[in-house]
């Protein structure tokens, strides 16, 4: 008899379930129940990492189908109405077996569905119509729970420890950014890392993060983020280049994400080769500015604040003070947000950015990442998890932001 791992609770699955009917009533008022069908989010409803679809009545129990793998969906999963299907075609009949069918209107999780499968989905369900419902997923899950938020401050006070502790005492100049990879890595395993680390945006993937030594600070990458990397290979542009040595009088950084039970959290640390007296004005003026700049997004990261309102306050400052060249990248590395949202994605709604007026609401976990990338020399600035509060942002990982000096 195998053994259950962990079960979400069956009231904060019934948390999950409430919000998002309230948001479907909000956002998708025509629809009479939602078709789920990415993983993540059938785990978060479920509690079960399923190949298959998950169905939300506005009222009554929702079902689970999955393809394989039922004994551990009803191992794992507190849903009462669990089933397996093989096609699309049976859905009908299959939530009409459970006395819960399909309502005229469906919100369904397109991002959730390859093209292929959505055609398929709309060919299957001719009768019904079919309306996007993924602003409801994203932002019922933007909001965590208490039970969410006890693993991502465990997965951040690990992060701080890796970052601030561990990693210095095994990395040096004259490694190579691959050996400091290395190194980065068996640390985060050594505190319980799980390794996988997972992206929302189509086609995103990450491994690890970030290791740019110098000037591969600021390299040409086509990921949606400030920091260039050269990474391992031009087929797999994560972690460090075994050909770039980290030299005396170079900044080191290291944008990393910690995986812990399913959560995330995400931060940058720059370390200097050398001493302190030997890091130039430029840099040290630049990490000053990125410091004080994450301090006064934390401080806006209440009720009263949106995402535009911190990208507008970013942008106006970085502009009077003279870092608009290089601020969130350089060149064509420049990104056009100020941090994200975070979970069981690293890339979770809302994005710091224009046109998000929704104010932030208490729970939610925002990564704020204010950079700026030196011509010649590479990218310095900061990126740590907070906790939206209604006194401001609580860091989830750590309290130290400056430049660590490695010699």
């Amino acid at each position: 008899m195998h053994e259950v791992m962990e079960r979400i609770p069956c009231e904060e699955l019934q948390q999950r379930w409430d919000r998002c009917r309230s948001l479907m009533q909000e956002l998708v008022p025509r629809a009479g129940g939602m078709l789920v069908f990415s993983r993540a989010n059938i785990y978060w409803l479920s509690g079960h990492w399923a190949n298959g679809v998950f169905w939300l009545p506005l009222e009554g129990d929702p079902v689970l189908l999955v393809r394989k793998g039922k004994p551990r969906a009803e191992l794992e999963s507190s849903v009462t109405k669990l089933d397996t299907f093989k096609s699309f075609k049976e859905l009908p009949q299959k939530l009409q077996d459970f006395e819960t069918g399909l309502s005229e209107s469906i919100a369904v999780e397109k991002n959730g569905l390859l093209w292929g499968f959505g055609e398929n989905l709309q060919k299957n369900l001719s009768d019904c119509d079919l309306l996007a419902g993924d602003q409801v997923l994203a932002k019922a899950r933007a909001v965590k729970s208490s039970w969410e938020l006890e693993k991502m401050r465990l997965a951040g006070q690990r992060h701080y420890k890796c970052m601030f502790e561990l990693i210095p005492q095994k990395i040096k100049p004259d490694m190579s950014e691959w050996e400091i990879s290395i190194q980065s890595w068996q640390e985060f395993f050594s505190l319980g890392h799980h390794g996988l680390i997972r992206m929302n945006g189509p086609g995103e993937e990450l491994f690890l993060g970030a290791v740019s030594a110098g000037d591969s600070g600021i390299y040409s990458t086509v990921y949606n983020g400030p920091v260039g990397s050269r990474g391992v290979h031009p087929a797999i542009p994560q972690m460090g280049y075994a050909g770039k040595i980290w030299q005396k009088g170079e900044i080191l950084t290291m944008d990393t994400v910690f995986s812990l039970e399913g959560y995330h959290t995400d931060k940058t640390q720059i370390y200097f080769a050398g001493t302190e007296l030997e890091i130039s004005d430029q840099i040290k003026d630049a990490q000053k500015f990125c410091m004080e700049l994450q301090q006064e997004m934390s401080e806006m990261l209440t009720p009263d604040y949106c995402p535009q309102d911190i990208y507008d306050h970013c942008y106006a400052k970085a502009q009077k003070q003279g870092f608009s060249e290089g601020f969130m990248g350089l060149g064509d590395n420049k990104v056009p947000f100020m941090g994200h949202g975070i979970g069981l994605h690293v890339d979770e709604w809302p994005p710091l950015a224009r046109r998000f007026t929704e104010p932030f609401q208490e729970g939610m976990v925002m990564a704020l990442e204010p950079k700026v990338g030196i011509p010649e020399v590479g990218m310095v600035g900061v990126e740590n998890t907070f906790l939206v509060a209604s006194k401001g942002g609580e860091a989830l990982t750590g309290e130290y932001f400056d430049i660590i000096c490695i010699e």
